[in-house]
């Protein structure tokens, strides 16, 4: 089963900082995809919530230094 999500992120300023947080996020268990977006201000992550949960994505969004806008 897979779930998609588009989170907004504040702290991405370059193509450096997608490439961060795209293998930050890819790293953990039960990710499937990555998509982040300085310019748009966003990542959009696809997932199998029943290996993890959105809650340890955003920590690791947090982890990598960047902010997810609530």
């Amino acid at each position: 089963m897979s779930k998609s999500v588009t989170l907004q992120v504040i702290g991405m300023k370059c193509g450096g900082c997608e490439n961060s947080l795209t293998t930050k996020l890819s790293a953990l268990n039960g990710i499937f995809s990555v998509k982040a977006s300085h310019q748009d201000k966003q990542v959009q992550v696809d997932y199998n919530p029943d290996e993890i949960d959105l809650d340890e994505i955003e920590d690791a969004i947090s982890d990598a230094g960047f902010k997810v806008e609530s």
